[in-house]
């Protein structure tokens, strides 16, 4: 499993249409049969300021095939584009978690 921390701070555009955005790239990630019940993303917001956290876990044999998506390389470039072009994507290691994921 290869999990991601993808940061950026929101500059450009409708914060409601990002939001949509959002939800459109992951109801596609959920019904590409490939993709399904192999990642998890979870998109978040500082509540006080416009930076946004979005955290992306998948499995190892599914990288490949997200990548090689279409709706995965117009979502990457309009994260770019939403984030002023300062997008970090930090690759992650689990060190320790407790037993139930929320």
């Amino acid at each position: 499993m290869k999990h991601f921390l993808i940061k950026y701070q929101f500059t450009t555009g409708s914060e409601e249409e990002w939001k949509q955005e959002v939800g459109r790239f992951i109801a596609a990630v959920e019904a590409d049969p490939a993709l399904k019940g192999k990642m998890s993303y979870r998109a978040m917001k500082n509540a006080e300021g416009t930076d946004y956290y979005h955290l992306a876990a998948v499995e190892d044999d599914a990288v490949r095939t997200l990548q090689e998506r279409d709706f995965f390389k117009k979502y990457t470039d309009k994260t770019e584009i939403v984030g002023g072009g300062a997008v970090e994507v930090v690759p992650m290691a689990i060190v320790a978690e407790t037993a139930h994921r929320a």
